[in-house]
């Protein structure tokens, strides 16, 4: 089983893709390569491939808070499933991850959401994605220091208060008060809840 995340850049426009692209690069290229599990067409819109699916909504975070970080927004839907024709590009490659993450896609607008999962299980997806909806409530809003904190805390998962203060040049109460204002602790409580949910789908 992989996960296919889809995702396009919301008022892409507003901002020179100078100012996005490169770094976004070099998040995918730690995940894989392109243009085989990763690839951005169209000037806005990307497709990347998760090996490993406990993984993919630490993956989803953290390109969320990469562009809120900058002062713009994405949406991103994440499915689960197999992987039937591979070719070398990831946007000809086809199977069931493929099509749930572009039917979920395609509704996203639509319900004015940012980020939702399809695995094929309803029962499962109904939960999670009202999670990820109340999540949203808080990670729609974050302002770009909060952002900021939470993508280096998310690359950084072992450092302290201070070691990340090191990094983002605060103190390290000021890096406290990011990352409450982020809901930071909430957000990897939904993260594991969510790894311990999604390995009922590999049986």
């Amino acid at each position: 089983m992989i996960v296919i995340l889809t995702g396009d850049i919301i008022n892409s426009r507003k901002a020179s893709s100078k100012k996005w692209m490169e770094d976004l690069k070099s998040i995918f290229q730690t995940i894989g390569k392109s243009p085989n599990d990763w690839e951005i067409y169209r000037g806005d819109e990307f497709q990347l491939e998760i090996k490993n699916i406990e993984d993919a909504l630490t993956i989803a975070f953290q390109i969320k808070a990469f562009f809120k970080s900058i002062d713009l927004d994405v949406r991103i839907s994440m499915g689960f499933g197999d992987k039937t024709h591979k070719t070398r590009k990831i946007t000809e490659s086809n199977g069931s991850a493929f099509i749930r993450s572009g039917e979920t896609f395609e509704t996203l607008k639509k319900q004015k959401l940012n980020l939702a999962i399809n695995s094929g299980n309803l029962a499962l997806d109904e939960e999670l994605n009202l999670m990820l909806k109340l999540s949203l409530s808080f990670m729609d809003n974050w302002l770009q220091q909060s952002a900021e904190f939470v993508l280096v805390a998310i690359q950084n998962p072992t450092l302290s208060q201070e070691e990340l203060g090191e990094i983002l040049g605060i103190n390290q109460a000021a890096v406290s008060r990011r990352q409450k204002r982020s809901n930071y602790e909430l957000l990897l409580q939904v993260n594991h809840y969510f790894r311990k949910k999604i390995k009922t789908l590999e049986v």
